[in-house]
Protein backbone atom coordinates (compact mmCIF):
# COMPACT_ATOMS: atom_id res chain seq x y z
CA UNK A 1 0.00 0.00 0.00
CA UNK A 2 1.55 3.85 -0.70
CA UNK A 3 1.69 5.85 1.79
CA UNK A 4 -0.69 8.63 -0.07
CA UNK A 5 -4.36 8.16 -1.20
CA UNK A 6 -7.99 9.04 -1.59
CA UNK A 7 -11.13 7.59 -2.43
CA UNK A 8 -14.68 8.54 -2.78
CA UNK A 9 -17.80 7.00 -1.14
CA UNK A 10 -20.61 9.41 -2.01
CA UNK A 11 -21.52 12.32 -4.23
CA UNK A 12 -23.86 15.11 -4.78
CA UNK A 13 -23.52 16.91 -7.48
CA UNK A 14 -20.08 17.99 -7.56
CA UNK A 15 -19.99 17.82 -3.57
CA UNK A 16 -18.19 14.32 -3.12
CA UNK A 17 -17.82 12.69 0.38
CA UNK A 18 -14.05 11.22 0.02
CA UNK A 19 -11.12 9.60 2.33
CA UNK A 20 -7.38 11.22 2.21
CA UNK A 21 -4.88 8.45 3.51
CA UNK A 22 -1.61 9.82 4.92
CA UNK A 23 1.45 8.14 6.84
CA UNK A 24 -0.36 9.57 10.23
CA UNK A 25 -4.18 8.22 9.54
CA UNK A 26 -7.30 8.97 7.80
CA UNK A 27 -8.72 12.31 6.72
CA UNK A 28 -12.27 11.81 6.48
CA UNK A 29 -13.53 14.68 3.71
CA UNK A 30 -14.66 17.51 3.49
CA UNK A 31 -12.60 18.36 5.99
CA UNK A 32 -11.33 21.78 7.83
CA UNK A 33 -8.14 22.20 9.01
CA UNK A 34 -6.97 24.64 12.19
CA UNK A 35 -3.87 26.60 11.51
CA UNK A 36 -1.36 25.86 14.10
CA UNK A 37 1.01 28.76 12.80
CA UNK A 38 3.53 28.31 14.96
CA UNK A 39 3.19 24.67 16.03
CA UNK A 40 0.54 25.97 18.17
CA UNK A 41 -3.12 27.21 17.36
CA UNK A 42 -2.79 30.48 19.81
CA UNK A 43 -4.19 29.78 23.08
CA UNK A 44 -5.90 26.01 22.94
CA UNK A 45 -3.33 22.53 23.36
CA UNK A 46 -3.24 20.12 20.79
CA UNK A 47 -5.71 17.62 23.06
CA UNK A 48 -8.44 20.12 22.73
CA UNK A 49 -8.01 20.61 19.23
CA UNK A 50 -8.67 16.95 18.76
CA UNK A 51 -11.45 16.56 21.14
CA UNK A 52 -12.98 19.37 19.24
CA UNK A 53 -12.84 17.23 16.20
CA UNK A 54 -9.98 18.20 13.92
CA UNK A 55 -8.49 15.69 11.49
CA UNK A 56 -5.51 17.42 10.20
CA UNK A 57 -3.63 20.67 11.77
CA UNK A 58 -1.82 23.03 9.95
CA UNK A 59 1.85 24.56 10.98
CA UNK A 60 3.65 27.30 9.10
CA UNK A 61 7.08 26.53 7.71
CA UNK A 62 7.84 30.20 7.45
CA UNK A 63 7.85 31.00 11.24
CA UNK A 64 9.24 27.53 12.10
CA UNK A 65 11.88 28.40 10.03
CA UNK A 66 12.62 31.77 11.76
CA UNK A 67 12.26 30.54 15.39
CA UNK A 68 12.94 27.66 16.90
CA UNK A 69 14.77 27.07 13.19
CA UNK A 70 13.64 23.61 10.94
CA UNK A 71 16.82 22.08 11.39
CA UNK A 72 15.68 22.34 15.32
CA UNK A 73 12.47 21.02 14.67
CA UNK A 74 14.07 18.25 12.92
CA UNK A 75 16.26 17.60 15.84
CA UNK A 76 13.29 17.20 18.17
CA UNK A 77 12.25 14.78 15.73
CA UNK A 78 10.06 16.64 13.54
CA UNK A 79 7.19 18.29 13.72
CA UNK A 80 4.58 15.81 14.85
CA UNK A 81 6.66 14.80 17.87
CA UNK A 82 7.65 18.67 18.72
CA UNK A 83 3.79 19.34 19.07
CA UNK A 84 2.96 15.91 19.95
CA UNK A 85 -0.06 15.83 17.27
CA UNK A 86 0.29 12.38 16.02
CA UNK A 87 -2.48 12.65 13.39
CA UNK A 88 -1.82 14.28 9.81
CA UNK A 89 -0.05 17.66 9.57
CA UNK A 90 0.71 19.90 6.69
CA UNK A 91 2.94 22.91 6.39
CA UNK A 92 2.09 26.02 4.32
CA UNK A 93 5.03 26.99 2.27
CA UNK A 94 5.19 30.59 4.25
CA UNK A 95 4.71 32.38 1.34
CA UNK A 96 1.88 34.21 2.23
CA UNK A 97 3.82 35.75 4.97
CA UNK A 98 7.07 36.43 3.02
CA UNK A 99 5.10 38.62 0.37
CA UNK A 100 3.24 40.10 3.16
CA UNK A 101 6.64 41.86 4.37
CA UNK A 102 6.45 44.16 1.12
CA UNK A 103 8.64 46.78 3.00
CA UNK A 104 11.25 44.09 3.69
CA UNK A 105 11.48 41.87 0.96
CA UNK A 106 12.52 41.58 -2.62
CA UNK A 107 11.16 39.21 -5.11
CA UNK A 108 13.55 37.87 -8.46
CA UNK A 109 13.27 34.86 -10.82
CA UNK A 110 15.37 33.41 -8.07
CA UNK A 111 13.35 33.63 -5.07
CA UNK A 112 12.43 35.74 -2.88
CA UNK A 113 14.82 38.28 -0.48
CA UNK A 114 13.78 39.15 3.14
CA UNK A 115 14.52 40.85 6.71
CA UNK A 116 12.94 39.25 9.69
CA UNK A 117 10.42 40.82 11.55
CA UNK A 118 12.03 39.39 14.44
CA UNK A 119 15.55 40.75 14.40
CA UNK A 120 16.25 41.89 11.01
CA UNK A 121 18.10 39.51 9.86
CA UNK A 122 18.05 38.70 6.00
CA UNK A 123 17.15 35.50 4.24
CA UNK A 124 16.75 34.14 0.93
CA UNK A 125 13.67 32.11 0.41
CA UNK A 126 14.13 30.00 -2.85
CA UNK A 127 12.09 26.86 -4.34
CA UNK A 128 14.85 25.01 -3.58
CA UNK A 129 15.25 26.17 0.14
CA UNK A 130 11.63 25.84 0.86
CA UNK A 131 11.74 22.25 -0.60
CA UNK A 132 14.56 21.74 2.64
CA UNK A 133 12.72 23.51 5.37
CA UNK A 134 9.51 21.87 4.78
CA UNK A 135 11.36 18.28 4.61
CA UNK A 136 13.14 19.31 7.82
CA UNK A 137 10.36 20.23 9.59
CA UNK A 138 8.53 16.69 8.59
CA UNK A 139 4.73 17.24 8.02
CA UNK A 140 3.16 14.98 5.49
CA UNK A 141 1.74 17.17 3.06
CA UNK A 142 4.19 20.44 2.04
CA UNK A 143 3.25 22.89 -0.39
CA UNK A 144 5.31 24.67 -3.16
CA UNK A 145 6.40 28.06 -2.78
CA UNK A 146 4.15 30.32 -4.82
CA UNK A 147 4.15 34.11 -6.01
CA UNK A 148 1.59 35.59 -3.74
CA UNK A 149 -0.09 39.17 -5.49
CA UNK A 150 -3.01 41.42 -3.78
CA UNK A 151 -6.50 40.70 -4.49
CA UNK A 152 -8.21 42.71 -7.36
CA UNK A 153 -4.77 42.35 -9.17
CA UNK A 154 -4.74 43.33 -13.24
CA UNK A 155 -5.09 40.66 -15.68
CA UNK A 156 -1.01 41.45 -16.72
CA UNK A 157 0.14 40.68 -12.91
CA UNK A 158 -2.20 37.67 -12.21
CA UNK A 159 -0.44 36.12 -15.27
CA UNK A 160 3.13 36.48 -14.60
CA UNK A 161 2.26 35.55 -10.77
CA UNK A 162 0.99 32.20 -11.89
CA UNK A 163 3.58 31.79 -14.39
CA UNK A 164 6.39 32.28 -12.02
CA UNK A 165 4.47 30.24 -9.79
CA UNK A 166 4.50 27.67 -12.76
CA UNK A 167 8.05 27.77 -12.92
CA UNK A 168 8.94 27.50 -9.18
CA UNK A 169 6.63 24.30 -9.00
CA UNK A 170 8.65 22.68 -11.15
CA UNK A 171 11.83 23.90 -9.22
CA UNK A 172 10.31 22.71 -6.14
CA UNK A 173 9.47 19.13 -8.02
CA UNK A 174 13.14 18.72 -9.05
CA UNK A 175 14.17 19.49 -5.16
CA UNK A 176 11.46 17.56 -3.78
CA UNK A 177 12.68 14.24 -5.40
CA UNK A 178 16.27 14.84 -4.84
CA UNK A 179 15.51 15.08 -1.09
CA UNK A 180 13.43 12.23 -1.34
CA UNK A 181 15.79 9.98 -3.19
CA UNK A 182 19.29 11.04 -1.98
CA UNK A 183 17.87 12.06 1.74
CA UNK A 184 18.32 15.37 3.97
CA UNK A 185 21.57 16.55 4.76
CA UNK A 186 23.06 15.95 8.42
CA UNK A 187 21.42 18.15 11.17
CA UNK A 188 24.23 20.71 11.86
CA UNK A 189 25.58 20.35 15.32
CA UNK A 190 23.78 22.41 17.68
CA UNK A 191 24.67 23.43 21.28
CA UNK A 192 22.54 22.54 24.08
CA UNK A 193 22.75 23.70 28.26
CA UNK A 194 25.00 21.80 30.16
CA UNK A 195 23.01 19.12 31.46
CA UNK A 196 20.27 18.78 29.19
CA UNK A 197 20.04 15.68 27.17
CA UNK A 198 21.74 15.70 23.78
CA UNK A 199 19.47 16.18 20.68
CA UNK A 200 20.19 13.47 18.23
CA UNK A 201 18.81 10.44 19.80
CA UNK A 202 17.27 9.35 17.07
CA UNK A 203 18.18 6.58 14.25
CA UNK A 204 20.54 8.56 11.75
CA UNK A 205 19.66 6.75 8.60
CA UNK A 206 16.45 7.23 9.76
CA UNK A 207 16.46 10.74 10.24
CA UNK A 208 18.80 11.55 6.76
CA UNK A 209 15.77 9.37 4.52
CA UNK A 210 12.68 11.73 6.74
CA UNK A 211 9.25 10.63 6.61
CA UNK A 212 7.51 9.93 3.44
CA UNK A 213 5.78 13.23 2.71
CA UNK A 214 3.38 14.72 -0.72
CA UNK A 215 3.87 18.26 -2.35
CA UNK A 216 0.78 19.83 -3.35
CA UNK A 217 1.05 22.33 -6.15
CA UNK A 218 -0.89 25.38 -6.01
CA UNK A 219 -3.40 26.58 -8.91
CA UNK A 220 -2.88 30.58 -8.89
CA UNK A 221 -4.54 33.28 -11.50
CA UNK A 222 -6.71 35.90 -9.45
CA UNK A 223 -10.45 35.56 -10.38
CA UNK A 224 -9.89 35.15 -14.34
CA UNK A 225 -11.37 32.07 -15.51
CA UNK A 226 -8.06 32.05 -18.33
CA UNK A 227 -5.27 32.28 -15.89
CA UNK A 228 -6.85 29.56 -13.64
CA UNK A 229 -7.45 27.11 -16.46
CA UNK A 230 -3.73 27.74 -17.69
CA UNK A 231 -2.43 27.21 -14.00
CA UNK A 232 -4.03 23.73 -13.98
CA UNK A 233 -2.86 23.02 -17.14
CA UNK A 234 0.34 23.85 -15.79
CA UNK A 235 0.36 21.86 -13.04
CA UNK A 236 -1.11 18.86 -14.36
CA UNK A 237 1.37 18.25 -17.15
CA UNK A 238 4.48 18.79 -14.81
CA UNK A 239 3.43 15.50 -12.70
CA UNK A 240 1.07 13.29 -11.38
CA UNK A 241 -0.03 14.80 -7.57
CA UNK A 242 -1.14 13.27 -4.33
CA UNK A 243 -3.34 16.30 -4.67
CA UNK A 244 -3.81 19.80 -5.73
CA UNK A 245 -4.73 22.90 -3.75
CA UNK A 246 -6.01 26.42 -4.82
CA UNK A 247 -4.52 29.29 -4.09
CA UNK A 248 -5.33 32.90 -3.61
CA UNK A 249 -8.79 33.76 -2.83
CA UNK A 250 -10.49 35.00 0.18
CA UNK A 251 -8.29 37.94 -0.36
CA UNK A 252 -10.83 40.55 -1.06
CA UNK A 253 -12.60 39.69 -3.69
CA UNK A 254 -16.59 39.27 -4.08
CA UNK A 255 -17.94 36.49 -2.51
CA UNK A 256 -19.34 35.77 -6.11
CA UNK A 257 -16.24 36.14 -7.87
CA UNK A 258 -14.69 33.74 -5.11
CA UNK A 259 -17.28 30.68 -5.93
CA UNK A 260 -17.21 31.61 -9.78
CA UNK A 261 -13.55 30.57 -9.29
CA UNK A 262 -14.27 27.38 -7.71
CA UNK A 263 -17.02 26.46 -10.45
CA UNK A 264 -13.66 26.84 -13.09
CA UNK A 265 -11.56 25.03 -11.32
CA UNK A 266 -12.87 21.37 -9.87
CA UNK A 267 -14.52 20.55 -12.96
CA UNK A 268 -10.48 20.46 -14.07
CA UNK A 269 -9.24 18.94 -11.19
CA UNK A 270 -8.48 14.73 -11.04
CA UNK A 271 -11.62 13.26 -9.50
CA UNK A 272 -8.98 10.99 -7.88
CA UNK A 273 -7.20 13.62 -5.94
CA UNK A 274 -8.03 15.99 -3.06
CA UNK A 275 -8.63 19.35 -3.71
CA UNK A 276 -7.37 21.66 -1.23
CA UNK A 277 -8.81 25.36 -0.61
CA UNK A 278 -6.64 27.37 0.87
CA UNK A 279 -7.18 29.86 3.59
CA UNK A 280 -11.43 29.82 3.14
CA UNK A 281 -13.19 28.91 6.37
CA UNK A 282 -15.93 30.96 6.97
CA UNK A 283 -19.01 28.46 7.38
CA UNK A 284 -21.34 29.48 4.22
CA UNK A 285 -17.99 29.56 2.62
CA UNK A 286 -17.40 26.07 3.49
CA UNK A 287 -20.27 25.11 1.91
CA UNK A 288 -20.46 26.50 -1.12
CA UNK A 289 -17.00 25.17 -2.02
CA UNK A 290 -18.29 21.87 -0.81
CA UNK A 291 -20.84 21.99 -3.12
CA UNK A 292 -18.58 22.71 -5.76
CA UNK A 293 -16.29 20.18 -5.18
CA UNK A 294 -13.75 21.15 -2.87
CA UNK A 295 -12.44 18.52 -0.03
CA UNK A 296 -10.07 20.20 2.43
CA UNK A 297 -10.00 23.85 4.06
CA UNK A 298 -7.95 26.02 6.62
CA UNK A 299 -8.41 29.30 7.56
CA UNK A 300 -6.95 31.66 10.47
CA UNK A 301 -10.00 33.52 11.19
CA UNK A 302 -12.18 31.35 12.99
CA UNK A 303 -10.23 31.38 16.22
CA UNK A 304 -8.58 34.84 15.44
CA UNK A 305 -11.90 35.97 15.03
CA UNK A 306 -13.01 34.05 18.41
CA UNK A 307 -10.79 35.43 20.68
CA UNK A 308 -12.13 39.01 19.23
CA UNK A 309 -15.38 37.96 20.30
CA UNK A 310 -17.03 37.10 17.02
CA UNK A 311 -18.55 34.04 17.06
CA UNK A 312 -20.26 31.23 14.96
CA UNK A 313 -23.76 30.63 15.31
CA UNK A 314 -26.27 28.27 13.05
CA UNK A 315 -28.47 32.37 13.17
CA UNK A 316 -25.09 33.77 11.40
CA UNK A 317 -21.72 35.46 13.02
CA UNK A 318 -22.56 37.30 16.34
CA UNK A 319 -20.47 39.63 18.24
CA UNK A 320 -20.96 38.65 21.77
CA UNK A 321 -19.82 41.89 23.42
CA UNK A 322 -22.76 43.68 22.62
CA UNK A 323 -25.35 44.76 25.12
CA UNK A 324 -27.76 42.50 24.65
CA UNK A 325 -26.30 39.61 25.69
CA UNK A 326 -25.15 40.93 28.77
CA UNK A 327 -28.59 39.34 30.86
CA UNK A 328 -28.78 36.28 28.28
CA UNK A 329 -28.86 33.20 29.78
CA UNK A 330 -28.92 31.04 26.40
CA UNK A 331 -25.93 29.28 24.81
CA UNK A 332 -24.07 30.55 21.92
CA UNK A 333 -26.17 28.31 19.29
CA UNK A 334 -27.95 25.32 19.70
CA UNK A 335 -26.30 21.57 19.03
CA UNK A 336 -22.64 22.54 19.68
CA UNK A 337 -20.68 20.13 22.11
CA UNK A 338 -17.88 22.52 23.10
CA UNK A 339 -17.40 23.82 26.56
CA UNK A 340 -18.60 27.38 25.63
CA UNK A 341 -22.09 26.15 24.74
CA UNK A 342 -22.20 23.38 27.14
CA UNK A 343 -21.03 24.69 30.41
CA UNK A 344 -21.72 28.48 29.88
CA UNK A 345 -24.09 30.85 28.59
CA UNK A 346 -24.00 34.23 26.50
CA UNK A 347 -24.38 36.39 29.55
CA UNK A 348 -21.29 34.69 31.30
CA UNK A 349 -19.06 34.55 27.92
CA UNK A 350 -20.05 38.37 27.48
CA UNK A 351 -18.01 39.09 31.39
CA UNK A 352 -15.41 37.38 30.26
CA UNK A 353 -14.89 39.34 27.15
CA UNK A 354 -15.35 42.79 28.48
CA UNK A 355 -13.28 42.29 31.40
CA UNK A 356 -10.58 40.78 29.85
CA UNK A 357 -10.53 37.46 31.47
CA UNK A 358 -7.95 35.40 29.64
CA UNK A 359 -10.51 32.28 29.31
CA UNK A 360 -13.23 34.17 27.25
CA UNK A 361 -10.79 34.59 24.28
CA UNK A 362 -9.98 30.83 24.78
CA UNK A 363 -13.28 29.83 24.92
CA UNK A 364 -14.25 30.93 21.91
CA UNK A 365 -11.66 30.36 19.96
CA UNK A 366 -12.39 26.73 20.72
CA UNK A 367 -16.13 27.43 19.95
CA UNK A 368 -15.44 28.56 16.50
CA UNK A 369 -13.05 25.62 15.67
CA UNK A 370 -15.67 23.26 17.19
CA UNK A 371 -18.42 25.06 15.47
CA UNK A 372 -16.63 24.31 11.49
CA UNK A 373 -15.73 21.18 12.89
CA UNK A 374 -19.20 19.89 13.34
CA UNK A 375 -20.25 21.88 10.31
CA UNK A 376 -18.33 19.39 8.25
CA UNK A 377 -19.07 16.23 10.49
CA UNK A 378 -22.89 17.17 9.45
CA UNK A 379 -21.68 17.38 5.98
CA UNK A 380 -20.36 14.32 5.21
CA UNK A 381 -23.78 13.06 7.14
CA UNK A 382 -25.48 14.57 4.72
CA UNK A 383 -23.46 13.35 1.87
CA UNK A 384 -23.67 9.31 3.30
CA UNK A 385 -27.37 9.96 3.38
CA UNK A 386 -27.75 11.64 -0.11
CA UNK A 387 -29.49 14.22 1.37
CA UNK A 388 -26.67 17.15 0.96
CA UNK A 389 -28.47 19.14 -1.62
CA UNK A 390 -31.31 20.40 0.56
CA UNK A 391 -29.68 19.87 4.02
CA UNK A 392 -27.02 22.61 2.75
CA UNK A 393 -29.47 25.01 1.37
CA UNK A 394 -32.02 25.15 4.59
CA UNK A 395 -28.59 25.59 6.75
CA UNK A 396 -27.14 28.46 3.98
CA UNK A 397 -30.72 29.80 4.82
CA UNK A 398 -30.90 30.10 8.05
CA UNK A 399 -27.27 31.22 8.52
CA UNK A 400 -27.69 33.94 5.95
CA UNK A 401 -31.24 35.42 7.20
CA UNK A 402 -30.18 37.81 9.49
CA UNK A 403 -27.95 39.32 7.03
CA UNK A 404 -30.58 39.55 4.90
CA UNK A 405 -33.25 40.83 7.11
Amino acid sequence: MTDFGFSTSHASGAARLGAFRTPHGVVQTPAFMPVGTHASVRGLAMHEIRDAGAQMVLANAYHLYLRPGDEMVRALGGVHAFARWDGPMLTDSGGYQVFSLSRYRTVTEDGVEFRSKLDGSRHRYTPEKVMQIERNIGADVIMQLDELIEGGSSFDASRSAMERSLRWLERCRVEFERLSREGRAPVASMSVPDGAPPLATHDVERDRLAPPQALFPIVQGGTYAELRRASIEGILSAGDWVGVAVGGLSVGEAKEAMYDTFDVCSPLLPADKPRYLMGVGFPDDLLEAVSRGMDLFDCVAPTRMGRHGTVFTRDGKMQIQKSSNRTDRRPLTDACPCPACTQYDRAYLRHLMVTEEPLGPRLLALHNLTFLMELMRETRVALRDGVFAGWSGEWLARYRRKEKD
